[in-house]
């Protein structure tokens, strides 16, 4: 892998590994647009400062915008949602295979 890759991928898990910036992707998944609230309902736990950060720094990276229904993934959002779109399968594989080892 060429260093210009290695900087975009820490670029990019950086955003990703703030606190509940990968749930509030994941929360507009389905596409549909979300308010504030709701989408702070379904993120759950996040405080509305938190989660006011969270949004600015995914619009400035590009993916979510704010349109007249609420929030949504931009295609760059969606893009990265489709990439990620094997986690439930791998999540459940990984969560059996901790209960058998406990």
């Amino acid at each position: 892998m060429s260093s210009k890759e290695n900087a975009a991928i820490s670029q990019l898990l950086r955003l990703l590994e703030s606190r509940y910036a990968i749930r509030v992707l994941w929360a507009l998944r389905d596409g549909h647009a979300q308010t504030f609230r709701l989408l702070q309902d379904s993120v759950g736990g996040i405080t509305p400062n938190t989660l006011n950060t969270r949004i600015k720094e995914l619009r400035e990276a590009g993916m979510l915008n704010h349109g007249a229904d609420g929030y949504i993934v931009t295609p760059v959002g969606s893009d990265l949602l489709k990439r990620l779109g094997d986690l439930p399968a791998f999540a459940s594989k990984w969560v059996a295979g901790q209960t058998r080892k406990k």
